[in-house]
């Protein structure tokens, strides 16, 4: 959730749609809850008989972001709940179930009166998405993946890493992200889709709705969040995007602290903004009274003066007579402007009373117990010296064999070709570090050429072609008739995007040899072997030429 009010929908004009290369060599925080949530949902309605698909969804869109889309992931999950988040799941529990408001508060003490960390977990988490969770944290780690643990929300550990310029960019749904410090936050990631996806960057938001980071905390006390579920009633996302604008990103929490505390008739800025100039405004409004105004044209003078005297404002517009007034006129004129004024202002001043009030009616408004956790930047440790790493290690394959075996069932010789993509993926980025050295592909591939470029997606790819060199047979045996390259149908089928699954190589058998077929991006191809990506290049020259010079 994060805050609530439809908080997406405020920042929604705001997003950038980015394309599958926005990502490539960045590192970026993944909120391992958010994605297994979301996508295992989707799994289930395509497939209600799938197997651990909380399991199968990590494992596909982990290579496909590490593969596809280029990233670096550094994996967060949830840590302990704070007491705050404790009774608001409670509270949502009880909300979404149809029991008993009254039963709540008894509900709440029975949990924070139970002891141990255990007892804790058993209370707060639902215990089979906290297996899922643990499952998928080792099979990350088996991939090579980064995985830190956040003190309390993983939301709240990959903006800090955001903010602090470890990661480029936070894949959440949470919006509380920006509240945490979050710089750039995606919001949904699919892979395998044309579309492209929903960047937001707080930059954009700062310049098109003038929010900073207290700002956005601000309307989270006042609207609903994780932690207060019901913030202050009557206040929806643009009633507090009105209030929190009044004020500077560093006036405006203690601001409301200061309505909280009932004192806002004497805040200038808050309910009274305009007191100085408002004042003399009304003096002069009272002791200078309205003069008559035409009922015809509706300018100043009577519409018996007018009959003897043409009306100075319509003269103007070459008549000789009063002109009647449209609907919806206004007048013009210096007193007519000022008297607007003064109602515009007092219609603002007594709103700004009426939101003051409804704040102030609240008790122990502003929590300042939220307002540390938003604005803290202790959520996880993460420090090279000190703690985990951030940097991605090679995936121990074999023991990932031996997991998916057990957990999915699958074929070794199906997992390794899935696993492929990131192989080649990390292959490439070690030929492009280290071009003087001689690598292979999974110790039994060597780089053979450039068949063609392939366009997946939208997306455009060279079609690299890798020939066998080591006698060990690791993947799958098919047979030798299927010696030529296999076109993509036209129309490719979209229904799997949930899954992210990667294509898998292809594998092929050639006077004898064997060869494989992997899509790769580019760039990172160009950098690996820029030598053999110019020869291509003539080569595609040379036969565009030909074919233009064929007869017919």
């Amino acid at each position: 959730m994060g805050v609530g009010g439809n908080f997406w929908d405020l920042l929604k004009p705001y997003a950038r749609q980015e394309g599958v290369d926005f990502l490539r060599d960045k590192r970026v925080a993944v909120d391992l809850s958010f994605w297994i949530v979301q996508h295992d949902a989707a799994v289930r309605a395509r497939s209600p008989r799938a197997r651990n698909p909380h399991l199968r969804t990590t494992f596909f869109r982990t290579i496909s972001l590490f593969s596809k889309m280029g990233a670096f992931p550094v994996f967060v999950v949830d840590g302990d709940p704070s007491p705050l988040k404790s009774r608001a799941r409670i509270e949502r529990f009880f909300r979404g179930s149809g029991l008993d408001p009254t039963a709540m508060p008894k509900a709440i003490a029975a949990a924070a009166a139970a002891e141990g960390e255990d007892a804790n977990a058993v209370k707060q988490r639902n215990r089979v998405f906290t297996k899922y969770v643990q499952d998928c944290v080792e099979l990350l780690e088996l991939l090579g993946m980064p995985v830190l643990k956040a003190r309390c929300e993983a939301e709240a550990l990959c903006a800090q890493l955001n903010k602090e310029g470890h990661v480029d960019a936070c894949i959440t749904a949470d919006s509380d992200a920006f509240l945490f410090g979050a710089k750039c936050v995606v919001k949904c990631l699919r892979s395998n889709s044309k579309e492209p996806f929903e960047c937001y960057n707080i930059s954009d938001i700062e310049a098109g709705l003038s929010l900073k980071r207290k700002q956005m905390v601000a309307i989270a006390l006042l609207v609903g969040n994780d932690h207060d579920l019901d913030g202050v009633p009557g206040f929806g996302v643009d009633t507090a995007l009105r209030f929190v604008q009044l004020f500077s990103e560093d006036d405006i929490l203690n601001r409301l602290r200061e309505v909280g505390k009932g004192n806002f008739l004497s805040l200038k800025g808050s309910a009274k903004p305009d007191t100085d100039v408002l004042v003399p405004f009304l003096n002069e409004v009272t002791t200078n009274a309205r003069p008559p105004h035409c009922s015809y044209c509706g300018h100043p003078g009577s519409k018996k003066a007018h009959r003897t005297n043409a009306c100075e404002y319509c003269s103007l517009d070459g008549s000789e007579y009063c002109i009647e007034k449209p609907a919806g006129f206004k007048c013009a004129c210096t007193t007519c402007k000022k008297d607007r004024k003064v109602k515009d202002q007092k219609k603002h001043e007594n709103w700004q009373i009426k939101v003051c009030e409804r704040i102030a009616a609240e008790q122990n408004f502003p929590n300042n117990e939220i307002i540390e956790l938003y604005l803290s930047d202790n959520h996880g440790n993460y420090k090279e010296n000190d703690g985990p790493s951030l940097r991605c290690e090679k995936p121990k394959v074999e023991a990932l064999v031996d997991f998916l075996i057990y957990h999915q069932h699958w074929e070794p010789s199906y997992i390794r070709q899935r696993i492929l993509p990131m192989l080649s993926t990390i292959y490439l980025r070690d030929a492009a570090s280290n071009p003087d050295e001689r690598l292979l592909l999974y110790d039994q591939y060597e780089f053979h050429s450039i068949q063609r470029v392939k366009i997946r997606y939208g997306n455009p790819y060279y079609l690299v072609k890798w020939k066998r060199v080591s006698c060990n047979t690791i993947l799958p045996t098919i047979s030798s008739e299927e010696s030529d390259i296999e076109v993509e149908p036209a129309g490719v089928s979209e229904s799997n995007d949930f899954l992210d699954e990667p294509d898998a190589p292809q594998i092929l058998i050639n006077d004898g040899f064997w060869f494989l077929l992997t899509d790769e991006n580019m760039e990172l191809v160009q950098a690996a072997f820029p030598k053999e990506v110019e020869r291509f290049q003539e080569e595609k020259v040379i036969y565009a030429s030909v074919v233009w010079k064929a007869p017919g």
